[in-house]
């Protein structure tokens, strides 16, 4: 099983490197919530749009991913997405234009409404901002789409989509003018460093551990991983690591009671092993859409997942959404 397994899917595919997109660049920027001020935005704290501005980013990216959607054209919507939403929503599509070449005949459009935006203040590159929004798909939970861009010339990105039951988004902190607080990534305030949730995730799938509290993305995925791998006559094997480089760093904002909501990104490998004379079971027609190699007696599977989680500043840390996507697979 290969680390590499997939990397290249996991690359921007605009040919931008992610240390030139992650690169500090000294530019003018020219945002207030009330009119234009141009002041150097890798020096000067400033809000990292207006609500107006994110209120249009939240409609083009709607409007993209509706166009990709239905088409299963994963161009249609690749300037408006980044990071984990990014290589989850390709290989999506690309699984169901292989499956239904004319397009989606489930189409559905997606609506959000009652967007919500909290908008951190804050120096540097990325800008990035939080939308918070009802849907038409997803029950009664609430959409959450962190949105950043790496330059003044550049769009608004969907990084990071979890669904979240609308009780447990917590109440932000926010200065007078109501500009949010980004927590940094090596911030020690809180229960786990943002910038180490990711791995530590990863280890806590492994391994277990008092890090995570319980639930359905911590102890139960655990639990659901153990008992699969009973199944007679067929080996499943899990490795989990962290990604948090480029379009992938975790992003996390400040809440009221001084903890912080962090938004991050891991990647799974699922390998099935059939004992001798007897076969992996057929996977649906998805996986076989984004499968490689012929299956005979392994079937390698790889995704990723967005996390969202309250890392209190003391205590354990509680996973409220998370949204996994296949990207790719190999048979052997």
């Amino acid at each position: 099983m290969s680390r590499d397994l997939g990397l290249r899917r996991l690359r921007r595919h605009r040919g931008l490197d992610m240390c030139v997109l992650m690169a500090a660049s000294v530019t003018a920027l020219s945002l207030t919530a009330s009119g234009c001020v141009v002041v150097h935005g890798e020096r000067e704290v400033l809000p990292a749009t207006s609500r107006a501005e994110a209120a249009k980013a939240l409609e083009e990216f709607t409007a993209a991913y509706n166009a990709a959607d239905k088409a299963y054209d994963s161009s249609l919507d690749a300037e408006h997405t980044t990071g984990a939403l990014a290589a989850i929503d390709e290989a999506r599509l690309k699984a169901g234009r292989a499956n239904s070449p004319r397009g989606n005949p489930r189409h559905a459009p997606l609506r959000l409404t009652d967007a919500k935006f909290t908008i951190p203040a804050k120096a540097g590159w990325p800008r990035w901002f939080l939308a918070d929004a009802d849907a038409n798909k997803g029950g009664e939970t609430r959409w959450l789409l962190v949105f950043t861009r790496n330059g003044l010339d550049e769009p608004w990105e969907a990084a990071y989509l979890t669904l979240v039951n609308p009780g447990d988004i917590p109440e932000f902190k926010t200065d007078k003018e109501g500009w949010a607080e980004a927590v940094p990534a090596n911030a020690s305030d809180v229960a786990v460093p943002p910038g180490e949730l990711s791995q530590g995730y990863a280890s806590f799938l492994k391994d277990g551990g008092d890090v995570f509290s319980d639930g359905p993305h911590t102890s139960g995925w655990r639990a659901a991983r153990e008992k699969k791998a009973e199944r007679p006559g067929l080996a499943t094997q899990y490795i989990d690591e962290p990604m948090t480089n480029g379009d992938y760093a975790p992003l996390a904002l400040r809440t009221e009671d001084g903890g912080a909501l962090v938004f991050f990104t891991t990647r799974h490998f699922e390998k099935q092993t059939a004992a001798a004379g007897a076969s992996v079971p057929t996977p649906n027609k998805d996986v076989l859409a984004l499968t490689t190699g012929e299956i005979r007696q392994s079937l390698t599977m790889e995704s990723v997942s967005n996390e969202v989680a309250l890392d209190p500043a003391d205590g354990e840390v509680r996973v409220l959404g998370r949204i996994q996507g296949l990207i790719s697979a190999k048979g052997e």
